[in-house]
């Protein structure tokens, strides 16, 4: 019997990396799935992002772990578009018990429109969490039924990038910890109803978003980034892997955790001890 029968989880940035890791772990505890990604390329992110075949891969591989899964395309900041997904998952599932609010992008890193970089960073990473916790939460408060928010932070959350400070890295830093901000506030308005909210810290992640020539590129042009201790781990690995980062949505979504919210959950490596 899984940790998650019975329940529905909706999930942004679903088509791949993290958030395709993340349906099917939770499918495989038993958990169904609303998965919701942009599947077009946003001009200022520097490699390529997902698109609408990666998300049928993920609707493939969850129903392949025995899942019941609804997919849809949308951008994250555009409130309409997430509450389509989330009204075509409820029309489907009924309910929501768990929010991963962790649709993500990397803007530019060297040339480019820096300035909209920016932007880019907070609209995706910062208002698209917000409009995805305004599209949920009320209809969890009036099931009664408590549930679980895990937003997708960084372990560049809770410390600064090293020496990369590009407008829209820059931008992707102040997000992460924007998104803190919007856990702690969530979780003590939800503390009543048994909603718990906690935020996610990952180092490194082994997905497109980091594992792409691109950036590979970029280090090898910058070696000063390349060489910064800054941006290594004291464990002894210079990745994690996405699913490393499910377990730990599974288990804060889980029964096992019913008491913990309001917390910064590192899954990093010890990168934030160094």
């Amino acid at each position: 019997m899984g940790r998650l029968n019975g329940k529905v989880a909706f999930i942004t940035g679903a088509a791949r990396g993290q958030g395709r890791s993340h349906a099917v772990r939770l499918a495989e505890e038993g958990a169904s799935i609303i998965a919701m990604d942009i599947c077009a390329q946003i001009p200022t992110v520097f490699y390529p992002m997902a698109t609408p075949e990666d998300l049928a891969e993920t609707e493939r591989l969850v129903k392949e772990a025995g899942g019941q899964i609804v997919t849809s395309i949308g951008d994250v900041r555009n409130y309409e578009d997430v509450q389509a997904a989330h009204d075509l998952g409820i029309e489907r599932f009924g309910k929501v018990d768990i929010v991963v609010p962790n649709a993500g992008i990397m803007p530019v890193i060297d040339q480019g429109n820096q300035r909209q970089a920016w932007h880019d960073a907070i609209d995706v990473l910062l208002t698209g969490v917000w409009h995805t916790l305004d599209v949920s939460v009320p209809g969890m408060i009036e099931r009664g039924n408590g549930g679980s928010i895990a937003i997708t932070s960084s372990a560049a959350g809770l410390t600064s990038i090293g020496l990369n400070v590009f407008p829209g890295q820059t931008g992707y830093t102040a997000a992460k910890h924007g998104v803190v901000g919007l856990m702690r506030r969530y979780a003590k308005e939800l503390a009543p109803h048994f909603i718990r909210v906690n935020t996610i810290h990952p180092t490194g992640v082994n997905t497109p978003m980091v594992a792409n020539a691109e950036y590979g590129a970029f280090l090898q042009a910058n070696p000063d980034v390349m060489n910064d201790e800054s941006y290594k781990n004291p464990m002894p690995v210079e990745l994690i892997e996405a699913v490393d980062i499910s377990n730990a949505i599974v288990f804060l979504a889980s029964d096992e955790a019913r008491y913990i919210t309001g917390v910064t959950f590192p899954v990093d490596a010890g990168y934030n001890v160094r």
